[in-house]
């Protein structure tokens, strides 16, 4: 069988580097499954590493996207073709057949739709483990970021942990009825009067952009609150003056490295339970050999929908 895979053999920006290359599909070994993509969504995550930006533990070249859906057409072990599966911490994701090992592919339960399953790895597995640091009983959270994927997840999981308020730091307008029927209250990034305010009483911060953004928060909020830094979207370190609190930095790969095949089970029987009553925004379809198009919409700020990838298996 022939495989379409979007290749980089160089780091640079996603849309000059990126490459769809034709293929044939190689033997699968007795620990590995061979599974048929059905869609993969287009994440920060996925387009970070094309830039180069880890560049020192990422060796070319490589198959870009780190999560999506699919079906085992080939198995050792035959009760598993015919499952629909996360192919998960393998090769790129964006193409049409992934090989995977077996002892880490996420089957699917069947009460979750694909559209929420291509969705299931990245930032719902960030989310839980961060949450789960935490003790959110009647606190009250800020999260950055806020019309993000992952920052939608955090705060409606957050409730579901018992937050007692939500604050919600947003760059483009467009989020602010999202934001508002989460629960969350919306503060606009240039607000800096209001971002004060109510960072003086929250016990808790969630940062995905760093930068002035998070140096503000990290000087007004008090000596018992927490402060989780999981991104830096806007490019810039944060500053750290003597009386600040310090910050707690989460790489989801730390997770990765030291996780047991058990416990990876057992965070996704959980995670599956919390994302089937989770809002996500709505998905745009674009079919891979439109990844250009998928690319230049994933750039447009405030929008609301998320670009997937729709594979196109013969």
């Amino acid at each position: 069988m022939q495989n379409k895979a979007l290749w980089y053999h160089q780091f640079g920006q996603p849309k000059t580097v990126l490459q769809l290359e034709s293929s044939l599909i190689p033997q699968i070994t007795d620990s590995e499954l061979l599974v048929k993509m059905h869609m993969a969504p287009i994440n920060p995550s996925d387009l970070i590493p094309i830039t180069g930006a880890y560049s020192h533990r990422i060796t070319l070249p490589l198959i870009a996207g780190y999560e999506g859906i699919g079906t085992v057409i080939k198995a050792n072990n035959p009760t598993l073709i015919g499952k629909r599966v996360l192919p998960l911490r393998t090769s790129g994701t964006w193409q049409n057949y992934v090989i995977c090992d077996a002892n880490w592919v996420i089957e699917v339960p069947g009460f979750i739709r694909d559209e929420l399953a291509c969705r299931g790895y990245i930032n719902p597995l960030a989310a839980y483990v961060m949450l789960n640091q935490c003790d959110l009983k009647d606190k009250k959270i800020i999260i950055t970021a806020a019309g993000s994927s992952c920052a939608n997840i955090i705060a409606q999981w957050a409730y579901q942990l018992g937050a007692k308020r939500v604050v919600g730091i947003y760059r483009s307008a467009k989020h602010i009825s999202k934001l508002t029927s989460l629960g969350v209250i919306p503060i606009a990034i240039s607000d800096y009067h209001c971002i004060t305010h109510y960072a003086l009483d929250s016990h808790y911060v969630f940062d995905a952009v760093g930068g002035d953004l998070a140096t503000l928060l990290l000087q007004s909020l008090s000596r018992n609150a927490k402060f989780l830094s999981y991104g830096l979207l806007s490019g810039k370190m944060y500053q750290i003056k003597p009386d600040n609190i310090l910050p707690t930095r989460f790489h989801l790969r730390d997770y990765l490295a030291d996780v047991t095949k058990v416990q990876w089970q057992d965070d996704f029987k959980q995670i599956w339970q919390w994302l089937n009553i989770t809002q996500l925004a709505d998905i745009q379809h674009f079919q891979l050999t439109d990844w250009r198009n998928a690319l230049d919409y994933f750039d447009i700020v405030g929008r609301q929908t998320k670009p997937v990838l729709v594979m196109e298996n013969e």
